[in-house]
């Protein structure tokens, strides 16, 4: 099986992550994981991007595991796979930038779960979303199963999560485990760098610790901190009241 590379464009503010496959199917083997988390470190260590995309080329966003390596497994395997990949996620879920999946055909298992660590996801609108795995005898296991409750609610999730059957994009619109759809591909960029622009005007450390604050619950914590020497809160504050466009620090 082809592996799926991770390839990384930075166009500071924005920076860009695309899975790419010689037969277009972008299985998350170990080694792309591997890749995936060098990327987000990357990404987060850049001093100037504020909303990382992630998007798969071909006809699939990520089609989830590697099931041919899967099938040689024990559990010592199962397992040291299992937490690279949710590692890896959990990267993705704490960055200090804005992260947008841009699902351009079937997000599957580990995609799906790829695409839930993200902030926003937007997609195609017949893209399929699910996570099947129960349907050949195991279970999502990179935190797939404590995120989709979280998103969509707990009943729709165990249907989901039960039945593995997947839902197309414009169905899951409504109950929010997209935020928008697109009617092609082709339109997703394009909506991916309006969204971007939305959240340049913010203060990069002020976006890092809401957040924070949302993953963890620390809300005041992440407020008080707003006000230290090198934060976003006197700057932004300042140049309210002075009626300027605030003249951000880079993010630390």
């Amino acid at each position: 099986m082809s592996q799926t590379n991770v390839v990384l464009n930075l166009e500071p503010p924005l920076a860009r992550v695309f899975l790419s496959t010689d037969n277009g199917v972008n299985v998350l083997s170990a080694g792309t994981m591997e890749r995936l988390g060098e990327v987000a470190r990357e990404v987060d260590a850049h001093p100037d991007v504020r909303v990382a995309v992630i998007t798969g080329l071909g006809k699939v966003f990520a089609a989830g595991a590697d099931i041919k390596a899967m099938s040689d497994y024990e559990p010592p395997q199962a397992d040291t796979y299992a937490r690279l990949g949710k590692d890896v996620l959990n990267q993705i879920e704490g960055l200090s930038k804005v992260t947008i999946a841009c699902i351009n055909g079937p997000a599957l298992g580990g995609g799906l779960e790829l695409a839930l660590a993200c902030d926003l996801r937007i997609a195609v609108r017949t893209a399929k979303l699910g996570l099947p795995e129960v349907t050949i005898g195991v279970i999502p296991g990179w935190a797939g199963m404590q995120r989709l409750p979280k998103l969509i609610g707990p009943a729709r999730a165990r249907r989901m999560i039960l039945s593995g059957e997947p839902v197309k994009a414009e169905d899951a619109l409504p109950f929010g485990l997209v935020d928008e759809v697109v009617n092609s591909p082709e339109d997703l960029a394009a909506r991916a760098d309006v969204l971007a622009r939305t959240f340049y005007a913010a203060g990069p450390n002020a976006v890092a610790l809401a957040k924070r604050a949302l993953h963890d619950g620390d809300d005041v914590g992440a407020f008080a901190e707003c006000f230290g020497d090198d934060a976003d809160g006197r700057e932004g504050i300042a140049a309210f009241l002075e009626k300027r466009k605030p003249n951000w620090a880079p993010a630390s």
